[in-house]
């Protein structure tokens, strides 16, 4: 594994591996990744504030990993709107992890919805647990 990290590192450093993406290298530290918990079913919200400084965060690079976590009202949101959903959609192509709770999204029907998505829909409590713990930087909407 240092190998492929070192490796990694002179042909990123040569320009070699441009198209090599930050989870294809070295994982990032707490420090470097960035949980969005996205809660807000207000779609000004989401299209002005929170998917915008989230791609912002990616596609700028400043922060290696950035995670969107999704609970509740959001998630009938990301199911539901067509700007949203498109939104979701560069987000992924840009590398951010989604992800969204499984319990709220049954509580709104909309786990089918989002796991056509390709949205983690799965337990989140301990998850969030697991973010705050490892001391990743946090923000809320």
């Amino acid at each position: 594994m240092k190998m492929k990290v070192l490796l990694a590192g002179l042909l990123a450093s040569a320009g070699l591996f441009n198209n090599l993406s930050a989870q294809d290298t070295v994982p990032a530290t707490a420090a470097d990744t960035l949980v969005v918990l996205w809660s807000s079913g207000d779609p000004e919200v989401a299209e002005k504030a929170c998917l915008m400084y989230t791609s912002y965060a990616k596609s700028r690079g400043w922060f290696r990993e950035v995670i969107l976590l999704a609970w509740g009202p959001s998630e009938r949101l990301m199911s539901e709107n067509e700007m949203v959903k498109e939104k979701i959609a560069a987000l992924q192509k840009e590398g951010v992890i989604i992800q969204a709770c499984v319990v709220c999204a049954n509580m709104y029907s909309v786990t089918d919805d989002l796991k056509v998505c390709s949205v983690d829909v799965r337990g989140t409590g301990g998850l969030l647990t697991k973010y705050i713990k490892r001391g990743y930087k946090m923000i809320s909407f």
